[in-house]
């Protein structure tokens, strides 16, 4: 009620508006599993729709497009990540490397995540995919942010002087996608977090300036 007595619909636009989220969140999970499944082009709207529990128009009055569905379930996932594990930016590369296990657990825990990626960045190196724009954009980023991470162990000491950061974060992002892409096609031959510390820490006895074995995770 309002100072008048009047009735206000104040409260039912903030649980609408709850609502309205909540679908939109359940959406965009269903669209994971269903991407990962039959890849972009054979993925149905109406499918998504009926397993989410709404009609293919509801779906389109908050994606107007499968286009624009798949760029948000791609979009929404990157952030996600970024902010839960590099949301602040690392004192040392060994932290780094220790934040890259952590995803690649954290991976090993959503199967239908993984595997819509794997499927994703195969069909996007057509240049029509509507993916392509997003996956080229986003490896150059990583790359770049990868290079970063590197160059500054390099300017404090941690890392050897003659590092070529570009290379090794490009190689080191092919790494990580090679064994995935391994851990998709057979989970139970590939123990991806346990592969992947096998690397970094050859990687961190090459380039380290001690040249010794990545040291284990610092507590506060």
């Amino acid at each position: 009620m309002d100072v008048k007595g009047r009735p206000t619909t104040r409260g039912t636009a903030r649980g609408t508006y709850a609502v309205g989220d909540e679908r939109r969140s359940r959406i965009l999970d269903t669209a994971v599993e269903h991407f990962a499944q039959w890849g972009f082009h054979a993925a149905s709207l109406a499918r998504i729709a009926k397993d989410v529990g709404i009609t293919q128009g509801g779906l389109l009055h908050h994606f107007r497009t499968k286009e624009a569905l798949l760029v948000s379930v791609l979009e929404a996932s990157d952030e996600h990540d970024i902010e839960r594990f590099f949301a602040e930016e690392c004192a040392t590369v060994a932290e780094w490397f220790h934040r890259l296990l952590d995803l690649t657990a954290h991976n090993a825990r959503r199967p239908g995540r993984t595997r819509m990626f794997n499927a994703l960045v195969g069909e996007s190196g057509d240049p029509e995919h509507p993916a392509h724009a997003f996956f080229t954009r986003r490896y150059r980023t990583l790359a770049e942010d990868a290079a970063q991470s590197l160059r500054r162990g390099v300017d404090s000491g941690e890392l050897r002087p003659d590092t070529d950061c570009p290379a090794e974060a490009r190689q080191l992002l092919a790494m990580m996608d090679g064994l995935q892409l391994q851990w998709v096609l057979d989970p139970e031959a590939v123990d991806m977090p346990a592969q992947l510390h096998r690397h970094l820490d050859r990687l961190y006895r090459a380039l380290s300036a001690s040249g010794t074995a990545l040291p284990p995770r610092t507590t506060d």
